[in-house]
């Protein structure tokens, strides 16, 4: 690739965002800000744009529903993982966590082997796409027969993130048994009995589900594969899923469990989409409300990858903090959380993974991305 050489930006860094600063680009990586010589660089003027580094997404459900828009109804997984990967391309984000169930009591696309063949498809598409396209393996731990399609996953390398959840009702995100009948009854349209079958089952499940666990933690720890553990909802499940190797604590449910979770060492991570919103969609903790407390590592885009940008953008008004705090949320911090020491900052020797943003009125679009180094979009907002 020739270099490229972006001038006039208002650069988001590390500790400050500062204004009319050049960044030259060679190979994929970002080789200099205000470099003395960019000789053979192609120059182009960013114009007063912010420019930030590219978001990284750790837990994203989107492309299940780009595999099934409607129960039942399933798209080829190629062009699944062709509309998830521009879409991403377009909300500014260049490294994405496809979030994929392995939990056989639900149905669709959560099914054990149909979550397997969209994880394949995930690695099999990454030569064509415009993003870094990763899998967040989500295992739903009352399920007894995840685990050897999970270990399979994880030797092939197919699987980049490993998580744990329970919707067992009592815990978690469902306080009760209604709540959980609820959830399933909106969303698989589950009947009482089929119901009442599913509780049953996962209470059998349950007696052996910590030595499942172990099995699988220990081969994501082997293979440098990032654990996380899904809906905390006290100290002692922080305590646990710490012992086990969990460096990230997804959606704890209240303010303690998030103390907790940081305490103990684990990146908090709460969901962008309720900044946007102003509530949570289960009535848990706000993401909103997390930042406030000085108790949120990272945001995720959950259920829609496009609310992460507007969302920090907004938070140096909601919440009062520096727009390079909040851009850290989710660029910085979700790489070195999940790992990944090569991107989440505009520095020499990081890869070059950047979104310059336009304003549209107040809000803020993704303009032109660069995925290391390679223009992911250009939208040229010129006319606004």
């Amino acid at each position: 690739m020739k270099p490229i050489l972006l001038t006039h930006a208002r650069v988001v860094l590390a500790s400050e965002v500062r204004d009319d600063v050049a960044v030259l680009i060679e190979g994929g990586i970002i080789t200099a800000l205000d470099p003395v010589s960019s000789a053979g660089a192609t120059e182009l003027n960013l114009a007063g744009r912010v420019l930030m580094p590219g978001i990284v997404d750790l837990h994203c459900d989107a492309l299940e529903k780009e595999v099934e828009p409607r129960p039942g109804v399933h798209f080829p997984l190629d062009f699944a993982c062709a509309q998830a990967d521009k879409r991403n391309a377009t909300a500014g984000i260049t490294t994405v966590y496809h979030a994929l169930s392995f939990a056989n009591h639900e149905l669709g696309v959560r099914n054990n082997a149909f979550a397997a063949e969209i994880a394949r498809a995930v690695h099999d598409w990454q030569p064509h796409a415009l993003v870094d396209n990763r899998v967040h393996a989500r295992y739903e731990v009352t399920d007894e027969t995840a685990p050897p399609v999970l270990h399979a996953l994880l030797a092939a390398g197919h699987a980049h993130m490993l998580s744990f959840m329970d919707h067992s009702p009592g815990q978690g995100q469902f306080r009760d048994v209604e709540a959980y009948r609820a959830f399933l009854s909106k969303t698989y349209k589950t009947d009482d009995a089929a119901f009442d079958e599913i509780l049953a089952r996962k209470a059998e499940a349950a007696q052996g589900a910590m030595s499942r666990i172990e099995a699988l933690a220990t081969q994501a720890r082997a293979r440098g594969v990032a654990i996380a553990s899904h809906d905390d909802d006290s100290a002692a499940k922080v305590t646990t899923v710490q012992a086990l190797g969990a460096v990230i604590s997804e959606f704890p449910i209240n303010l303690e469990t998030a103390q907790a979770a940081r305490q103990h060492g684990l990146a908090t991570l709460f969901g962008a989409p309720n900044i946007l919103r102003g509530k949570s969609q289960s009535g848990n903790m706000r993401a909103l409300d997390a930042v406030l407390a000085g108790v949120a590592d990272c945001l995720c885009g959950d259920y829609s990858p496009a609310a992460l940008l507007p969302s920090v953008m907004r938070l140096p008004d909601l919440a009062g903090i520096a727009l390079h705090e909040a851009i850290a949320l989710v660029t910085r911090n979700p790489a070195r959380a999940a790992g990944l020491h090569d991107r989440g900052e505009i520095a020499a020797g990081q890869r070059a993974d950047l979104v310059a943003v336009k304003f549209l009125g107040g809000l803020p679009q993704a303009e032109r991305v660069w995925s290391a180094g390679k223009p992911a979009l250009s939208a040229h907002f010129d006319h606004a």
